[in-house]
């Protein structure tokens, strides 16, 4: 079985992905390698943020690894916040402050069209590969439901009449940005078994 890290701290994405891939690869965190220094994201892509997380793990151990990056992009807006998505209203990472300023910042526009991203960079024995998810959808005005995190209450996937957060965990990870990228990876690593 070979080792795989993935850039985080979160135990629950880990043992949600370790479900799906074959017996091949064994996961391991950011907290299994003694990790605790947040990984500097200064691209301005998610495609580049998440190849800086996964080529410090690639540098410093030389093990096969993959980190994402994952943001909101509103069309009204441009594709803001985007990768200041976690950080939109400043350094503190305020989920509430990070809505109400968006909000602000829509209430001149009918159009509230939006899509959640997600990419994944893996490095699999020093070659880079990436996977993507995106889910469309609108954002809503009120905060709806008290599930979830980030935009999650201001966002309703397309063809559902309920926001991120008022799913449950189990339904939002059916259909989420990070579920469809995930599938790819996973897709990607079992066939090389």
């Amino acid at each position: 079985m070979k080792n795989l890290v993935f850039a985080t701290h979160n135990q629950n994405k880990i043992r949600e992905i370790q479900a799906k891939l074959v017996d091949r690869y064994k996961l391991i965190s950011l907290s299994d390698l003694d990790i605790v220094e947040e990984i500097p994201e200064i691209a301005d892509t998610f495609e580049g943020n998440a190849l800086l997380k996964a080529q410090y793990i690639w540098n410093k151990f030389g093990i096969s690894c993959f980190a994402d990056d994952s943001g909101l992009e509103v069309d009204a807006l441009g594709g803001a916040p985007g990768v200041h998505s976690a950080r939109y209203a400043g350094l503190q990472k305020s989920d509430k402050n990070n809505i109400d300023l968006l909000l602000e910042n829509l209430k001149n526009y009918t159009d509230t069209s939006a899509q959640f991203h997600t990419c994944i960079a893996l490095i699999l024995e020093g070659e880079v590969h990436y996977f993507h998810g995106i889910i469309r959808g609108k954002l809503i005005r009120e905060k709806k439901g008290t599930n979830g995190f980030g935009y999650d209450p201001i966002f309703v996937p397309d063809g559902y009449d309920r926001t991120f957060a008022e799913m449950t965990l189990a339904e939002k990870n059916a259909i989420s940005h990070r579920a469809i990228a995930v599938e790819k990876l996973v897709d990607f690593l079992n066939q090389l078994c």
